[in-house]
């Protein structure tokens, strides 16, 4: 069997050992069933008994109140840039995004299609590097929507923005969700598209309190409408059912590592081990403001391209994969999500602090 080496992709990303060890297994046998989860009916008593502990764990892990219904979607986090405002923006209304980074950007190119949009924060003049401390919400919006991490720039919200009374606040938390606790009952929609922190890509999971489900309009397509999805519980069309089965194997996993506040500790610790020494450095500088760093994705540069490309040359023949940054920021992005080893951590470290000291000026 060929040796797993360290994987700091942004996305597809590091998946739990153990959970890929129980899939290898239940490929060809989901339990005793004689049947692969790759082939069991979404119908069948062996399915539905995956799909009820997935959603069960997720309601368990993250506290998730009754009044909020939890969907398993396809389509990932970007078809939820145009269904959310679909469903609750009209043409007489205005919806409020914070733009820190290109996936809000693309998120507000969807509003735009349904109803008005006020940017109420920008982050673009500093090429996305900071989380704006001044937020202009309009007077009445009909939803507030954030990115609480901001995956190509390694920026990260420390809590979420504050909202009038009544106003749904909308978060895109593909590159962060359940990486430390959450409290579900400030936001109307959590979103995330599962390739980061909870499983495979294709699927997003969606958190949407019942009343935003019901005031949804009913002359959008069947598929559009979160009321199709709720009242058939994920379940109006084949649903992305491997998606949903690595999703619970995940969830358990986290369950046994202790929950959200100690993943949250282990994120803190893993994260923290590299900023210390970017901080120290002097060759590698994070790029992203010191009070909007993020704990899932640490950019930082040389600031010599051919320097970068080298050390990620190196790295990469040295088994630490995906380390090139995004061509927005460039340099190197190391994506640590709750999978990630502390052991990955410390041999990048290593090797860094080895390059250093090679090209130390």
């Amino acid at each position: 069997m060929t040796e797993r080496i360290y994987n700091f992709s942004a996305g597809p990303a590091a998946l739990p050992l153990p959970v890929l060890e129980q899939a290898q297994q239940d490929l060809i046998s989901l339990g005793d069933t004689g049947i692969g989860v790759l082939e069991h009916s979404h119908r069948s008593k062996a399915f539905l008994a995956v799909y009820e502990q997935a959603e069960s764990l997720c309601r368990e892990i993250a506290s998730v109140p009754d009044n909020y219904k939890i969907l398993f979607l396809q389509g990932g986090a970007s078809t939820q840039f145009f269904m959310i405002p679909m469903n609750l923006l009209s043409k007489d209304q205005t919806a409020d995004y914070l733009v820190t980074g290109s996936w809000s950007k693309k998120a507000v190119k969807e509003a735009k299609l349904f109803g008005s949009v006020n940017i109420a924060c920008n982050s673009e003049d500093k090429n996305f590097s900071y989380i704006p401390s001044e937020v202009a919400l309009s007077e009445q919006p009909a939803y507030v929507h954030f990115t609480s991490n901001n995956t190509i720039y390694g920026t990260e919200f420390a809590s979420e923005p504050e909202v009038p009374a009544g106003v749904p606040l909308v978060c895109d938390a593909s590159s962060d969700i359940f990486s430390r606790p959450i409290d579900i009952s400030k936001y109307g929609i959590v979103y995330a598209g599962a390739q980061k922190n909870l499983g495979p890509s294709g699927m997003a999971v969606v958190i949407i309190r019942d009343d935003l489900i019901e005031q949804g309009p009913t002359d959008i397509p069947t598929m559009m409408q979160y009321r199709t999805h709720s009242e058939a519980g994920s379940m109006f069309n084949t649903p992305p059912t491997f998606g949903i089965y690595v999703l619970g194997r995940v969830l358990q996993w986290l369950k046994d590592q202790g929950g959200l506040a100690a993943m949250g500790q282990k994120n803190q610790a893993k994260a923290g081990k590299l900023y210390d020494y970017l901080v120290q450095s002097q060759l590698f500088k994070p790029t992203a403001a010191k009070q909007d760093r993020s704990l899932m994705n640490v950019t930082f540069v040389t600031g010599d391209a051919d320097l970068d490309a080298k050390f990620i040359a190196q790295a990469t023949a040295a088994g630490l994969d995906g380390l090139k940054g995004h061509r927005s920021v460039g340099g190197m992005r190391a994506s640590i999500y709750n999978a990630f080893p502390e052991a990955g951590i410390d041999k990048l470290l290593s090797m860094m602090n080895e390059f250093e000291q090679e090209h130390a000026s």
